[in-house]
């Protein structure tokens, strides 16, 4: 019976996370890009004929992968360079599709451009992505029989990305108040995810166990969902966040404000956790904790749910009566109980009180959503565009490319290389026919880092033959020319929805919709040979790119330098900012702005440390990074914001239970202390052992119940454990550095 409930929350559960993929911002965007195609295509051919509308189709495809969910502002911007470089590439090959070799002295140089684009991080990336393709579906076209044919293909491809711009635009517009919602509601469900991962960090210790501070494993899976949300938060404020004027808008904008404030709130929930377990008889308790967690977790998904389908939360249930009912009687022979520090008693309560306010923020989440309190939108009014992605294009990261160890232009290199070895290879092929799809699957293959590409090769080929499969079952039931294009459409929509989220699933459904495309153009002709075709190019190509990922490397340890050092200035800034008094005087002051946005630059530069470490593991160890060290600096990070956090809350939520007199100087000379210690990149080793000691004053301030007492004592310990985990810090940063990135072995 257990068993058979079991299984049947399981298929609950899968049946939710199911709805929550149809719903979502992704899979709209990708339906909205099919039905794009669907409606200039279809357009075109009604007035200009087949042909006509293969070149527009084309010319959509060319100009859809920078139709991403995003801002307003900027689309046009976003949209057009695709579609004006894309053109005369498209022209160039079409003139040149019968003379093989000049064809490759075309597409060298422009891969190579096309690549630079990447410099532009994120943005530049899909255009990049869209270039390459104007290329290479230019060459799975039938080779013109003249110039007039060439130009006129050319048009039509000019004419349907231009239709699919204007489209882009349009449809962007239509849906901008639908993807706020589907993007408040994704960002709802990371945090959900986040708040079960620390609730398991309330399991109780087993009383013969000898567990660490917090689980490597666990820690690891911390350090990876907050660097997750961290880029989510960004790309949820660049929609969220643009022209909040009406009262909706200002709700979801006072929700994802809600949501930055729970993150804090949740990274400073597991302080004195290890503290508290290392007393007996604090099993129950922490239950207690684990289980109303776990539950404001489900809330939060709820939340979520309800948003997505449209419909009006459910009222949720204010906890803090049953947090406040929580404790833990002390032990007077255990030595903690003793004056110089917190007994059991304060640390449950403490921890209670956390979760307590976690509890509030979950609350004033749903009434958000549900209408019945108005959002605080004070913090950010006259500022939205400094917490907002930029729309304009810089020339900045063109002018500091041309560097030999610039990442970016070793990868343009690189790909240019594997573009020329994969074009000679299938100009050199018995088959030949379609000598685009090595290129094509080198372009999604190949990526700027060894770990990125590995993950893009495995789903490529494994999409591959799983979309061959599919599209064999497809042909073998000989479907009409409807069936066919309802199929071809819902393809396109799956490869653009999961291309980003998924590759795996987009490599299948581009196969599909490559198969299909091919049967259509050579009706009459069997699909066999050139699906076993299809596969060997794809292994070929998948091969290639995987091989040149040695070539011209730009291994992570090259990067943890620079980003170590942005790590900690972040950190220091943060400090700085977080412990100054200035901000509590109004939340409209320009000190408040200033914490905010040196909180986010702290978690982002965290995050991209993070990232960067987990890349760097699918790399020969031999050009690994330190990792013990890093590990170290990446957890010590994450506690260095946690205690700034608790002591941001106290400042601002217990403000009436602090004695100014006794705090300021104690804020300024901490602040003061960890600038000393992480404002600048060491370049000297660690410090002396025992030198980083986070608890000499700490144990020696006497604490008072924070419940019936001035707080003040609380502050200082944080504030002492901050300075501590400060120096600790640097000692990681050194003991990192100690390994310059000049003796990493040079690939050729």
């Amino acid at each position: 019976m257990r068993a058979q409930r079991g299984a049947t929350a399981t298929a609950t559960e899968r049946g939710r996370d199911a709805l929550r993929v149809a719903l979502s911002f992704y899979v709209a965007n990708g339906l909205s890009v099919a039905f794009g195609l669907l409606l200039i295509s279809g357009g075109v051919h009604l007035a200009l004929g087949t042909a006509a509308a293969s070149a527009a189709g084309v010319g959509v495809i060319v100009s859809a992968p920078p139709d991403l969910p995003g801002p307003r502002r900027g689309k046009f911007w976003q949209m057009v360079p695709s579609s004006l470089v894309g053109l005369p590439l498209f022209f160039l090959v079409q003139l040149l599709h019968s003379a093989p070799l000049r064809l490759g002295l075309l597409l060298v140089p422009a891969t190579f451009l096309a690549f630079v684009a990447m410099a532009w991080g994120k943005r530049g990336i899909p255009i990049a992505i869209a270039i390459m393709f104007s290329m290479i579906f230019s060459m799975a076209t039938p080779a013109p029989t003249g110039m007039h044919e060439a130009v006129e293909r050319t048009l039509h491809f000019g004419l349907g990305a231009a239709l699919y711009v204007l489209y882009a635009l349009l449809a962007n517009h239509a849906l901008n108040g639908r993807y706020r919602v589907q993007a408040m509601a994704d960002l709802l469900l990371s945090l959900s995810a986040l708040m079960r991962t620390e609730a398991r960090q309330f399991t109780p210790r087993d009383d013969a166990g000898d567990v660490r501070e917090v689980p490597a494993p666990l820690l690891g899976q911390l350090l990876g969902a907050q660097a997750a949300l961290a880029d989510q938060l960004q790309a949820t404020r660049d929609i969220v966040l643009e022209s909040p004027r009406t009262p909706r808008r200002q709700r979801l904008a006072g929700m994802l404000v809600t949501v930055l404030e729970l993150r804090d709130m949740l990274l400073a929930s597991e302080l004195d956790l290890d503290a508290l377990k290392s007393h007996p008889g604090h099993a129950a308790a922490l239950c207690e904790m684990q289980r109303i967690l776990e539950e404001l977790a489900d809330e939060t998904a709820a939340l979520a749910d309800a948003m997505l389908l449209g419909r009006q939360p459910d009222p949720v249930r204010d906890r803090r009566a049953e947090l406040a009912a929580i404790h833990l009687d002390d032990d007077p022979a255990h030595p903690s109980a003793a004056a110089r520090g917190p007994t059991p008693a304060m640390l449950a309560r403490g921890l209670a009180s956390r979760i307590g306010h976690i509890n509030d923020e979950v609350l004033r989440l749903v009434g958000l959503a549900r209408g019945e309190q108005e959002p605080n939108l004070a913090v950010v009014r006259a500022n939205w565009q400094m917490f907002v992605s930029p729309t304009e294009w810089s020339l900045m990261p063109f002018l500091t490319l041309w560097r030999w160890d610039a990442p970016p232009l070793r990868h343009a290199i690189r790909a240019a290389l594997a573009i020329a070895t994969g074009y000679a290879i299938a100009v050199l092929l018995p088959w030949g026919s379609h000598d685009y799809w090595i290129l094509l699957t080198i372009v999604v293959v190949l990526r700027g880092s060894l770990s990125q590409t590995l993950e893009r090769r495995n789903s490529r080929v494994a999409g591959t033959l799983l979309g061959c499969v599919v599209a064999v079952a497809l042909l073998s039931a000989h479907p009409g020319a409807l069936a066919a294009l309802v199929a071809m459409t819902l393809a396109q929509a799956v490869a653009h929805g999961f291309a980003v989220r998924k590759y795996l699933v987009t490599s299948v459904a581009a196969t599909v919709l490559g198969l299909l495309q091919a049967h259509q153009l050579n009706v009459g002709m069997s699909p066999t040979f050139g699906l076993f075709e299809r596969v060997a190019d794809t292994l070929i190509g998948a091969g290639v790119a995987w091989a040149f990922c040695y070539v011209l490397p730009s291994w992570e340890r090259s990067q943890i330098p620079s980003l170590v050092a942005r790590c900690l200035t972040a950190q220091a800034r943060h400090a700085r900012l977080a412990l100054g008094l200035g901000q509590l005087r109004a939340v409209q002051s320009s000190p408040e702005l200033e914490w905010r946005l040196a909180r986010r630059e702290a978690f982002d530069s965290l995050s991209a440390l993070v990232q960067a470490a987990q890349r760097s593991l699918s790399e020969p160890r031999a050009v690994q990074p330190p990792m013990e060290p890093l590990e170290h600096l990446q957890a010590h990070s994450y506690q260095l914001l946690a205690q700034l956090s608790a002591v941001k809350s106290m400042l601002v939520l217990r403000r009436d239970r602090l004695t100014p007199a006794e705090i300021e100087g104690p804020l300024q000379r901490a602040a003061a202390r960890i600038e000393a210690n992480i404002g600048s990149t060491p370049t000297t080793g660690p410090t002396m052992p025992g030198s980083a000691a986070a608890t000499t004053v700490a144990e020696s301030i006497p604490l008072p119940d924070p419940f019936d007492n001035d707080v003040s004592p609380w502050l200082l310990r944080r504030l002492d454990m901050a300075i501590g985990i400060s120096a600790q810090l640097r000692d990681d940063a050194a003991r990192i550095l100690q390994t310059s990135p000049q003796e990493i072995p040079k690939t050729a």
